[in-house]
C-alpha cells in the first residue's frame, strides 16, 4: 500500500462535544445524548465534509460515578450504545465509515463478531471495531466482578478474542450462498466451516449466522499506546487512534508503531490517526476568544475531578493547586494516557490547576486554536513529518464546532490538494487502501468436533 498524498480525516463523536463544558455553550446542542436527531445531523455534516469515518466511543460503567457533584455539572453521563447507534445511522447516511467500540474485557467473542459482521452488511460494507480492553475499573461492577483485571490479563484475553472474532468472521466463504431455488439449495455447505476453537479464555464452536462481511473483516481500530497497546495494534488494527500533544511525541509513535508491525509480520503498518481539538476562529483573535470562552465556563473542581479519572482516579484535592503534579501510585487503569499527562506536566512544568484546566478540553490530545490557514498548517505538517496519516477531529462543542471545521478548514485542505473533493467508490477498506483480509479456510477434518 502506497502512502496517499491526502489526509484521511475521522469525527470523533462525544456525547455534547469533547470540552468538558462544551454543552454549556450557547449554542450547544446540550440534548445530544438524549435527542437521537442530533447524532443524525453530525453524521450528515460530517459526510457533508467528506470523512472517511465516525467513531463512537463507550465505556460500559459511568465514568466518575463517586463524585456526583462533579459528574451532575457534565454532560457525560448517559450517552447511546453504539452498536445501535451506528446500526440506525447507517440508514441515513451512504458513504461516511461508523466505527463503534466494544471491550474484549466485558463481552464474548461470538456476540462481538456476530454485531460487527452484521453492521457491516447494513451500512453495506462501512463498519469498523474500536477494539478496547477497557480502563474504567467501575466496569467490573457491572458484570458481577469484584475486581477489573489487571492491564496484562486484559491484552492476554484480547489476544484470543481477536483471533476468535476473525475466525467466526471466516465461516462462511463469499460465495456460499448460492440461492438456488430450482435445485432447492439456498448455501453450498462445502463453504462453510467450524470454528471448533478451544483456548485458554473461550470455547466457541461456530460457525457464525451471519454471512462473510463485505470487507471480508470490518475494520480493526485501536488505541491502545502502552508497550503493550502498542504491540497488540501493529499486529492486528488497521488503523491506530492515539493522543499525541507534541510533533516529536508522535513521529516517534509512528516510527516505533511502523517497527513493531513489520516484526509482526505484517506488510503494510496500521494508518496512525491522532486526535485534534480545533478551535476556529477567522482570525486568531476570534479563535482565542472562542477557546477562552469556553474555558471561562470550567468549574475547578470538575477539572479536577476529570483529572483524577484520567490519572487512574487519583485524586490531586489535598494537593496546592498551584504546585507540581505529586508522584502518583500504581494504577490499573488507563496507562498511556496518564502517561502523556505525567510527561506533559513535566516538560512545560504545569502546575496541577494548568494540567486540570488543560486536560477539560482534549485530554491530553492535540489543541490547536487559530485560523482555518493555521490549523491547515500543522494538520499539514504533521502529514508531511509522518507523525500522522490523519487525524481523528474532536470539535469543542456540538454543532458548531463541527460545522466551523466543515466550512473553513476542510476547503483550506482541499486548495491544497490534502483532502478529497469527492468520496471514491467501494467499501471502507477500499476508500482507505486497506486490503480485504483474504478468507482462512480451515481443513475439511476440523469441520467437526
Amino acid at each position: 500500500m502506497t502512502r496517499s498524498s491526502k489526509l484521511r480525516l475521522g469525527l470523533f463523536v462525544q456525547e455534547t462535544g469533547h470540552h468538558i463544558a462544551g454543552w454549556r455553550h450557547p449554542h450547544a446542542h446540550a440534548d445530544a445524548a438524549l435527542d437521537f436527531d442530533r447524532y443524525v445531523d453530525l453524521a450528515r455534516e460530517a459526510e457533508r465534509g467528506l470523512f472517511d469515518l465516525l467513531f463512537i466511543q463507550d465505556s460500559s460503567a459511568m465514568r466518575g460515578a463517586n463524585d456526583l457533584d462533579a459528574l451532575h455539572r457534565t454532560a457525560r453521563a448517559v450517552t447511546w450504545e453504539p452498536l445501535t447507534t451506528l446500526a440506525a445511522l447507517s440508514q441515513v447516511t451512504s458513504r461516511i465509515g461508523l466505527i463503534g467500540t466494544a471491550t474484549t474485557t466485558y463481552n464474548e467473542p461470538y456476540q462481538v463478531a456476530r454485531q460487527f459482521a452484521s453492521l457491516d452488511r447494513i451500512s453495506r460494507g462501512r463498519s469498523g471495531w474500536n477494539l478496547v480492553t477497557s480502563n474504567n475499573e467501575a466496569e467490573a461492577a457491572n458484570f458481577s466482578r469484584e475486581t477489573h483485571l489487571a492491564h496484562a490479563d486484559r491484552y492476554a484475553r484480547a489476544e484470543e478474542f481477536v483471533d476468535v472474532v476473525k475466525g467466526l468472521w471466516d465461516s462462511w466463504a463469499d460465495d456460499s450462498f448460492v440461492l438456488d431455488k430450482a435445485g432447492g439449495r439456498y448455501f453450498d455447505p462445502g463453504g462453510l466451516q467450524f470454528l471448533a476453537h478451544r483456548g485458554e479464555h473461550f470455547q466457541v464452536r461456530g460457525p457464525l449466522t451471519v454471512a462473510r462481511p463485505p470487507q471480508g473483516h470490518p475494520l480493526l481500530v485501536q488505541a491502545g499506546s502502552s508497550p503493550t497497546g502498542r504491540a497488540f495494534g501493529a499486529a492486528h488494527a488497521d488503523i491506530i487512534f492515539t493522543a499525541q500533544s507534541s510533533l516529536a511525541d508522535a513521529r516517534a509513535f509512528v516510527a516505533d508503531l511502523r517497527e513493531r508491525a513489520f516484526a509482526a509480520g505484517r506488510v503494510h503498518a496500521p494508518l496512525v490517526m491522532p486526535g485534534i481539538m480545533p478551535v476556529v476562529g477567522r482570525t486568531d483573535e476570534e479563535a482565542r476568544e472562542k477557546f477562552a470562552q469556553l474555558q471561562n465556563l470550567v468549574d475547578i473542581d470538575l477539572a479536577l475531578a476529570t483529572l483524577a479519572t484520567t490519572l487512574g482516579e487519583f485524586d490531586l484535592r489535598a494537593y496546592p493547586l498551584d504546585g507540581p503534579l505529586p508522584e502518583l501510585p500504581p494504577a490499573n487503569g488507563p496507562q498511556s494516557r496518564r502517561a502523556l499527562l505525567v510527561d506533559m506536566a513535566k516538560r512545560e512544568n504545569l502546575t496541577i490547576r494548568e494540567l486540570a484546566l488543560r486536560v477539560t478540553g482534549a485530554r491530553g490530545h492535540l489543541v490547536v486554536v487559530g485560523t482555518a490557514v493555521e490549523i491547515a498548517d500543522v494538520m499539514e505538517h504533521w502529514f508531511d513529518e509522518h507523525a500522522a496519516d490523519g487525524f481523528n477531529v474532536m470539535p469543542t462543542h456540538f454543532p458548531d464546532g463541527l460545522r466551523d471545521f466543515v466550512d473553513e478548514v476542510v476547503p483550506e485542505l482541499q486548495r491544497r490538494g490534502r483532502y478529497g473533493t469527492q468520496y471514491a467508490e467501494g467499501t471502507l477498506r477500499e476508500r482507505l487502501g486497506l486490503s480485504r483480509p483474504h478468507r482462512q479456510a480451515r481443513a475439511q477434518g476440523e469441520r467437526d468436533e
